[in-house]
């Protein structure tokens, strides 16, 4: 499998709504970070689905390296 961009070594706070749906740039290449925008075409990757259970803050992992993907697990302070 290939290897994601790296967008950002930070994660991306984000409000959510609970019950809208989300779609995490899994590629790195997308323009409009942490969100797909479709520049993940022609590769091995698909954006991640999130489906919040609750309004509020979370951080959607920007490094693309994260074992809880979409969310950050702190990977990017490896970097």
């Amino acid at each position: 499998m290939s290897t994601p961009e790296i967008a950002a070594k930070n994660p991306f706070a984000v409000a959510v709504e609970k019950g809208k749906d989300y779609y995490w740039c899994a590629c790195g290449r997308s323009k409009s970070q942490p969100f797909c925008d479709g520049s993940h075409k022609g590769t091995d990757f698909a954006p991640v689905k999130f489906t919040a259970t609750e309004s509020n803050t979370v951080y959607f992992c920007g490094c693309k390296q994260s074992g809880n993907s979409p969310l950050c697990d702190g990977t990017h302070k490896r970097l």
